[in-house]
Formats: structure tokens, C-alpha cells, sequence
């Protein structure tokens, strides 16, 4: 991974392959760690208050892990949890102490994201017939998708998360383009099955209003503004 130059540590709380690939591009080091949490547990009629939930569960979820695994850190340097959606709020301390590690101050970053279509929330698709249908409704449409993402301070308790939404605009996907992107099964492990990166699908976005990278699960402002508050 790049070498960076800033004075703490990150694990990433997800297992999404485009957020790991994200944060790389940002210069960050960092581990990954997963909160395994039952997702469709978590219900909330906005699209932003289900990511905020979603993010804040995970958040809490990997503090628990933490606590069990009885981490501990030096004194003298911050820990960060960055998971995600809009959100500010003040965490108790941990029973065992501030939960940070030997190598420094450590950052946490988990994310949630959903798929908006006509005014419905898409989370991963069940099947593959699922998935069609939502690329089916997507060709020569638009969607939105909505990313969350929330910084927690260890040491301090300290949370701040915020949400980011983009718009998608389609030409035609032609079925054989659907038909290939199923095969492959990437656009099953994703939101609403959209997955504007993928080289079959890129050349068919007519316009995104907002940026790629949120998109893809990580809104990389976001992220770097709210680390720098949250410092």
C-alpha cells in the first residue's frame, strides 16, 4: 500500500472492494475489519437515515470488537472510527479504556450506501433475476445513490458522519451487456446492482452529477474533511 505521512493509522470497516481501492488512491494505509451485522435488521423510510443507521450500527458494531480484543493504545495520540451517513454525536467511554493501539492513533472507516430509483430504496439485489430487472430499469433512465460516511474519534467519543448523494444518468444497456455483468456477478455484491466503473457499463453513463467516487461507496471529501474535524 502507498506510504503516507499522516500521524495515525486506518482500518477500513468494509469489505467493499471499490472503498479498499478508494482509500489506496487517497494514499492511505490501513487494514480491513468487518462489523458483521445483520443489515436488513436495521429499517428506516429515508434513504439517509437508513445509511446513517446502517453506518452508525457498524461503527458500533467494530467498537464492540475492539473492546473485546481489549486493543490498547499510547496515551498522547488520537484513535479515529470513520463508518457512514450524516450524523454528530458523543460516545461513552470505553469500559477498558480508550481503545487505541501501540503503533498510534487509529482510524476506523465504515460506510453504508443505498441505490434511490423512482423513489425507492435498492439495497444489494437478492438474485440475479433482481439484478437485471433494477439494470433493465436503469437503461435510458437515471438513479441516485446515497453514501454515508462516519468518523468517530476513540479517544474522545467524539462523531461526526454526513451523507453524500449522486445522480445517474443512462443511455441504452443493451441486453447482452446485462447478460454479461450477471455472468460476472460483480453487480450482485453492489447497491441496487449499479456499478458505473466496470468497463461494460462506463462508456454507457451519459452523466454523473456529483462524483465517481461516491458512486462507488466512498465520497473521498467527505472522508478527508470529516478526519480532519474529527482530529
Amino acid at each position: 500500500m502507498a506510504s503516507t505521512a499522516y500521524p495515525f493509522k486506518i482500518i477500513l470497516g468494509s469489505k467493499s472492494k471499490a472503498r479498499r481501492e478508494i482509500l489506496e488512491q487517497m494514499g492511505y494505509e490501513f487494514t480491513i475489519m468487518t462489523a458483521d451485522i445483520d443489515e436488513k435488521a436495521i429499517r428506516k423510510e429515508k434513504p439517509e437515515d437508513l445509511v446513517m443507521a446502517l453506518a452508525e450500527a457498524k461503527a458500533d458494531a467494530i467498537i464492540s470488537k475492539l473492546q473485546i480484543a481489549d486493543i490498547q493504545v499510547n496515551d498522547s495520540e488520537p484513535t479515529l472510527l470513520i463508518s457512514a451517513d450524516t450524523a454528530e454525536a458523543t460516545l461513552p467511554k470505553p469500559p477498558n479504556g480508550d481503545l487505541r493501539t501501540d503503533a498510534g492513533p487509529t482510524i476506523l472507516i465504515t460506510g453504508d450506501q443505498v441505490v434511490v430509483y423512482e423513489g425507492m430504496v435498492r439495497e444489494k439485489p437478492s438474485s440475479k433475476e433482481e439484478a437485471r430487472r433494477y439494470m433493465k430499469d436503469y437503461s435510458g433512465s437515471k438513479a441516485s445513490t446515497v453514501s454515508s460516511v462516519l468518523v468517530t474519534n476513540l479517544q474522545t467519543g467524539f462523531r461526526k458522519g454526513e451523507w453524500d448523494k449522486v445522480e445517474i444518468l443512462f443511455d441504452e444497456i443493451p441486453d447482452e451487456t446485462i447478460d454479461k455483468l450477471i455472468e460476472e456477478g460483480a453487480v450482485l455484491g453492489v447497491a441496487g446492482g449499479l456499478i458505473i466503473e466496470h468497463p461494460l457499463i462506463l462508456p454507457l453513463v451519459k452523466e454523473v452529477v456529483g462524483t465517481t467516487d461516491s458512486v462507488m461507496g466512498l465520497p473521498k471529501a467527505v472522508a478527508e474533511r470529516l478526519i480532519s474535524e474529527s482530529l
